[in-house]
């Protein structure tokens, strides 16, 4: 007994060490253990094969089972397990009238105490567990891995994979499936399928053809578990058939499920290939138990609502709703994932941006330098500009620039390029803090970062010199011709150029772009919006001494879509008129140009006039060129009444007109 002991506490100890110490006892514990195991092993290759979980240890590591990491970081996506349905409770028997209710298995109390897969495993070779017991068996395992970091849960799962007691853990969860709950069924599967039990293994086909036999007698809970299972899946004939048949069995029993978080997991498992019609089912189901809606179900709601890829604005004003009044009790993963959740499915709530974004700028200091620039980075593929937020950053990037690494930095001027932020009186202080940190980096920085870098400074009107050099040379520009990306370069090399030619950046010395790296520069020419076009045309009609040209090319890379030129207004004023007595004017000081531009609505900030990135930079060069830009939308012409769209061109290219003819109307209404 003494023997048995000292055997007992030193193979442990072994396995304490070997948690302790991953790599350093790996090799004695593998050696070890496949001494010991060969033969058992062998036995139930017809279960799953060992060459098979090896198979899957190295190419796919632990990826394909990964459910939950507790080492994750911000940049993880919402945690699964805040949405999957909880494993059940480690006891023998639920109904409370059982009057052995209150007795407790030895087997699950020592389970309790189970902290690994392996501790599991070697529990059941002392224990001979039920049918019940293996779902908690593996559950248990399934939950105990899960705590680890990433790289002890893949030596973790590998001591599992090679334990002995795996094969017949599993061969006996094979026979005893047929015994087991409609609960515990789901629930072993769900655990075998997130541990990484080969997916086509004897074992795992078996749970599923008999989820198959008894799915039509799966409650609600039983129904939400075997879909989180089959959503982490590969498609067979059984995953399929499954899948098809939660389909009818949710559209048949939708009127009678009660529990929103069983309804959001259905819809992810039906995902993008589920009929219009029961998308438009699911959609009144969730509407009509918005009363019922936590502040989780509603973040879990959009970002479900973007797997499916169903747009349903009424759920999504809810949720959103939902969110900005409890928008302080959110943390980092969840904003990020609702962002990009809204971004998915193209759906803008000024009012929850705005929440969001001046939620993060008043509390600051609460988040990390990478979490802020995660923010501003979805914020802009947002095309929304989140005012407080980049003002409040850029004070913190002027009080301490040299904290960005190189990344941070290309990620900044991406941000503020596109969104074309004027900081007003702290721009030139922001950008010379930018410009210091670039220059930090000018001796490692690749030549397609420093292309991206100075091409995003030029959109903001900067032109720090040392870049801008380093950029021309002939070492560079022949780094840059071998890139993967020759049209981008090529344009980014053009607007560095064509800022160069118009803005005249006082430089130390004058920089020319080559013509070998400008490509075609040709601009592309496209047809004239024909309802922009005929308006035009009748308001011009009215007009004396005006002309219109049509589809014109500036600095042989703008496209105008009408320039018109029409005469000075006439000087109303005494002083103007003597002092411009006895002076005659040019034919260029007599007239001014206007330049109509045809703009896409993402040109624009969302929900402001505001152009941003490349267009902004048309608008700064065409009033260098001496022009009056008027932008025109798809939603300024959409008015079906052609008098109206007359209205509005002339109230913007003849503002001075239209201002004198409402003038004597607001006269006579104050009168």
């Amino acid at each position: 007994m003494s023997v048995w002991v000292t055997e007992e506490v030193m193979r442990w100890g072994l396995r304490f060490c070997s948690r302790r110490s991953l790599w350093q006892q790996r090799s004695f514990l593998l050696s070890a253990s496949l001494k010991d195991r060969c033969a058992s092993s062998q036995q139930f290759t017809h279960i799953w094969s060992p060459r098979q979980s090896q198979t899957w240890l190295s190419r796919s590591s632990v990826r394909s089972v990964r459910f939950y990491s507790q080492g994750a970081n911000h940049r993880d996506e919402l945690e699964e397990r805040d949405h999957l349905p909880a494993p059940p409770a480690d006891t023998e028997f639920d109904d409370e009238a059982s009057p052995l209710r209150q007795r407790r298995s030895p087997f699950l109390d020592h389970l309790q105490h189970c902290g690994s897969p392996s501790d599991v495993l070697d529990l059941t070779c002392k224990y001979s567990p039920t049918a019940r017991q293996v779902s908690n068996c593996l559950t248990h395992m399934w939950a105990s891995s899960k705590k680890f970091s990433e790289e002890q849960r893949r030596y973790e799962l590998q001591l599992m994979f090679e334990h002995p007691a795996f094969d017949q853990l599993l061969q006996k969860a094979m026979k005893s499936v047929q015994h087991m709950r409609n609960e515990d069924v789901t629930y072993s599967l769900l655990s075998m399928v997130s541990l990484g039990v080969p997916q086509r293994s004897r074992v795992v086909q078996t749970f599923l053809r008999t989820c198959q036999e008894k799915l039509n007698d799966f409650d609600e809970k039983s129904l939400s578990i075997l879909a989180s299972s089959l959503k982490h899946m590969e498609d067979s004939a059984n995953v399929v058939a499954l899948k098809q048949g939660i389909r009818l069995v949710v559209e048949a029993r939708l009127p009678s499920i009660k529990s929103v978080m069983a309804l959001q997991t259905m819809m992810r498992m039906l995902g993008k290939d589920a009929p219009k019609e029961l998308k438009w089912k699911l959609e009144k189901k969730a509407l009509s138990m918005t009363d019922q809606f936590s502040l989780p179900n509603a973040q879990y709601m959009i970002s479900t609502m973007a797997a499916m890829g169903f747009f349903s604005k009424p759920l999504l004003d809810v949720c959103s709703k939902k969110i900005t009044e409890n928008i302080h009790g959110i943390p980092f993963n969840r904003f990020l994932k609702l962002l990009q959740s809204c971004r998915e499915l193209l759906y803008r709530d000024a009012h929850l941006l705005t929440s969001i974004s001046d939620y993060v700028a008043s509390s600051l200091d609460i988040w990390t330098n990478k979490q802020l620039l995660l923010f501003l980075s979805t914020f802009e593929s947002l095309v929304f500009c989140p005012a407080p937020l980049m003002e409040a950053y850029a004070e913190r990037v002027i009080a301490n620039p040299d904290v960005l690494t190189l990344k941070d930095l290309l990620c900044v001027l991406k941000v503020y390029s596109s969104l074309s932020y004027d900081l007003q009186d702290r721009r030139q202080q922001f950008l010379d803090s930018l410009s210091h940190v670039l220059s930090s980096y000018l001796p490692k920085i690749s030549a397609f970062e420093l292309l991206k870098a100075v091409y995003f400074l030029c959109l903001l009107g900067h032109f720090p010199y040392a870049p801008l050099e380093q950029l021309l040379q002939s070492s560079v520009l022949e780094k840059l011709s071998a890139s993967k990306f020759p049209h981008s370069q090529e344009r980014m090399f053009q607007t560095v150029d064509v800022c160069l030619r118009i803005d005249r950046p006082p430089l130390p010395r004058p920089l020319t772009v080559p013509a070998s790296v400008l490509g075609d520069r040709t601009p592309s020419s496209p047809s004239v919006n024909r309802r922009l076009s005929q308006d035009l045309q009748s308001v011009l009609g009215e007009q004396a001494h005006t002309t219109l040209q049509e589809g014109v090319v500036l600095e042989n890379f703008y496209f105008i879509d009408a320039a018109v030129t029409k005469p000075v207004p006439i000087q109303t004023s005494a002083s103007e008129a003597s002092s411009c007595a006895g002076e005659r004017r040019s034919p260029a000081e007599s007239s001014q140009r206007v330049a109509v531009i045809y703009a896409p609505q993402t040109g624009f900030c969302y929900g402001t006039p505001n152009p941003r990135g490349p267009l902004a930079v048309k608008v700064r060069h065409l009033k260098i060129l001496g022009y009056n830009p008027v932008l025109v939308t798809e939603q300024d012409l959409q008015s079906e009444s052609e008098e109206k769209r007359i209205d509005f061109l002339r109230g913007r290219i003849f503002p001075e007109h239209h201002t004198s003819e409402t003038q004597p109307e607001k006269e006579h209404l104050g009168s």
